[in-house]
């Protein structure tokens, strides 16, 4: 958003429509799933602040793909739970079963000291979100909710409304940034939004920790969502070539370095520049290191394809493209397009949503 809002006032709109336009194209694609972050005052970084509107109007705009929070935000002094929850079934009827709720902590003392001023240790929030998260499937289950009365938030028994559409309830994941969360996701019966991951050889960790635990789950909910979706960037091109080029001139430098501006309980590699300072641009030869250290999906369809089931392999459940806001419109809805007809069809012969068939089931 920096170099484009130099030279564009009307920068920050149009990659907030612009990114409309990805999900509805992923829509007729054939992606399963779309996830819309929330964050607040964390500029060039994320402006989807209100991403209960946004995935309000993209309800509406698409007809298959599962559109998720990545996440809501329960924390009562960001959010009030009930209000959370009402957005949830809310979002539940107008997608008619298609909403996945992603719940999470926040990112980072700027984010976190914005709502709760004075915090000095940012496992506070651990403490506000365990207290939470549970009421989640009584609120919309219970007739009447037997109301709650807790440490951070209290509520009398009130009836909220509006009840989830259909069978039981969306699946419930959380946004998970270390080993121990993951076991603690498992436990509860949460799918992970795994955020953390950066290469395939990091889904080791992740299924130990997660695989092992889920076995022995005591689900919060009406039923175990056994899923770990991870995140990479994705760039593809009719040629290798092409793919690169689009790559090289995509910022993909900038991310990392607004990653350890905000997310300050990140633990910054050894000689990584601190904020203003930004790592270096990246050129073809990094561009194709990253590709080989499998840190970066990129290339031709084919090599797509491949780098693709390289992350299956690993045991990933669920695999999501983060789209760099630095490369053209139209070379990132090509890539959706390209993956859509060229690597989908190879890898998800299945037309139900695993998250539908455990929530069918739950």
């Amino acid at each position: 958003m920096g170099k484009r809002a130099e030279t564009d006032p009307l920068a920050e709109h149009k990659a907030l429509m612009e990114e409309t336009e990805y999900v509805i194209q992923a829509d007729k694609s054939g992606f399963k799933y779309a996830w819309a972050s929330e964050h607040h005052f964390l500029e060039e970084y994320s402006h989807l602040s209100a991403n209960d509107v946004f995935l309000g109007y993209l309800a509406h705009a698409t007809d298959r793909i599962h559109l998720g929070s990545g996440i809501f935000n329960p924390l009562a002094q960001v959010n009030h739970p009930v209000k959370v929850a009402e957005k949830v079934t809310m979002l539940d009827h107008l997608t008619e079963g298609r909403f996945e709720f992603g719940s999470g902590r926040g990112a980072g003392s700027h984010e976190i000291l914005g709502f709760i001023p004075g915090v000095t240790d940012m496992n506070y929030t651990k403490e506000i979100w365990e207290e939470t998260i549970a009421e989640f499937p009584k609120m919309w289950l219970q007739d009447e909710y037997v109301g709650f009365q807790g440490k951070h938030w209290s509520l009398p028994p009130r009836k909220i409304l509006p009840k989830p559409y259909g069978k039981s309830h969306p699946a419930m994941w959380y946004a998970a940034g270390s080993p121990p969360s993951y076991s603690m996701a498992a436990r509860k019966g949460l799918g992970v939004l795994g955020f953390s991951v950066q290469k395939v050889s990091d889904m080791e960790w992740v299924l130990e920790k997660y695989k092992t635990a889920i076995v022995d789950a005591e689900p919060i909910g009406d039923f175990v969502n056994d899923n770990v979706m991870v995140t990479t960037t994705a760039i593809c091109a009719p040629t290798h070539d092409e793919a690169v080029r689009i790559a090289v001139h995509g910022g993909l430098h900038y991310l990392p370095s607004l990653v350890f501006r905000y997310h300050d309980t990140f633990p910054r590699p050894d000689g990584f520049p601190v904020w203003p300072e930004t790592l270096p641009e990246y050129n073809e030869e990094l561009i194709e290191l990253l590709i080989e250290e499998e840190l970066l999906i990129c290339g031709d369809p084919d090599e797509v394809f491949r780098q693709c089931k390289r992350w299956e392999q690993a045991g990933a459940d669920q695999l999501s493209f983060g789209l760099p806001v630095g490369v053209p419109k139209e070379a990132t809805l090509q890539t959706i397009r390209l993956v859509g007809e060229h690597v989908i069809p190879k890898i998800d012969t299945d037309p139900v949503h695993r998250t539908s068939r455990f929530r069918a089931a739950g």
